[in-house]
């Protein structure tokens, strides 16, 4: 690719603005704060579900616990219970009715114990639970934090998604007509040049790598007929002639 229409080398600078304009934008698409802020809200919901799955479990094992605590309990008011009637019936002997008393005396300091170990057991329960709840408290309002910020970034999204619509359809205005050796050239040196294959040469500086011409190459590039498509020897970009250069 040695020539191409000056005209349409100077509007290859409008198809670079267009192109540097819609990777900012995708850029800036990639950067939205939300993303960052979903990124922080993920991890903190990670770490709350840990501690719910832990706090849920260590709360069913406690639930078991005043279970089989208030089985005891009954177990032993049952048998007190029994013994009581039996006594009462006044249809034992006496060595019976000495045994059963003795036997109510010992259900009775084992049931102050066994009552003792349940509420101490439904105590822990209740305070366990309290900080269950607090923590789904907390879960729900990061899921409430969380959808609203991904409402802010689908919203961020559109809004740039439109705009890259309309400098797409744009670009293709300002590309349709253009030389196509000139074009399939500016391609390639954009994809290895990361993004920008064209500069335009202001004074004795290309604009693409903001680095000044020695006098030589400016009077070489001068000296070219306006339709050569000359390139910076400094970063190898077009470089497009203004009437200023």
């Amino acid at each position: 690719m040695t020539t191409a229409p000056a005209a349409d080398q100077r509007r290859l600078l409008d198809v670079q603005e267009l192109d540097t304009r819609l990777a900012q934008l995708a850029h800036k698409r990639r950067s939205l704060p939300a993303l960052a802020r979903l990124v922080e809200l993920d991890s903190q919901l990670a770490d709350l579900d840990a501690a719910l799955v832990t706090s849920r479990t260590a709360a069913s094992d406690l639930r078991i616990e005043v279970a089989k605590a208030e089985t005891d309990v009954d177990q032993v008011r049952s048998r007190a219970a029994r013994n009581q009637a039996r006594l009462d019936g006044g249809q034992v002997g006496a060595k019976d009715a000495q045994a059963l008393t003795s036997e109510l005396e010992s259900l009775a300091a084992r049931q102050a114990h066994l009552e003792d170990v349940e509420l101490e057991v439904m105590e822990r329960l209740e305070a366990h639970e309290a900080v269950l709840r607090d923590l789904e408290q907390a879960q729900g309002a990061l899921v409430a934090d969380r959808d609203k910020v991904v409402a802010e970034r689908d919203a961020g999204y559109a809004e740039l998604d439109a705009e890259a619509a309309r400098v797409r359809a744009e670009r293709e205005r300002a590309a349709e007509g253009l030389d196509a050796g000139l074009v399939a050239l500016y391609e390639r040196l954009r994809g290895q040049l990361g993004g920008s294959g064209a500069a335009a040469l202001r004074g004795n500086r290309c604009e693409g790598c903001r680095l000044d011409l020695n006098g030589q190459d400016l009077e070489v590039i001068r000296a070219r007929p306006a339709d050569a498509v000359v390139r910076c020897e400094e970063c190898g970009r077009i470089l497009v002639r203004l009437t200023d250069s």
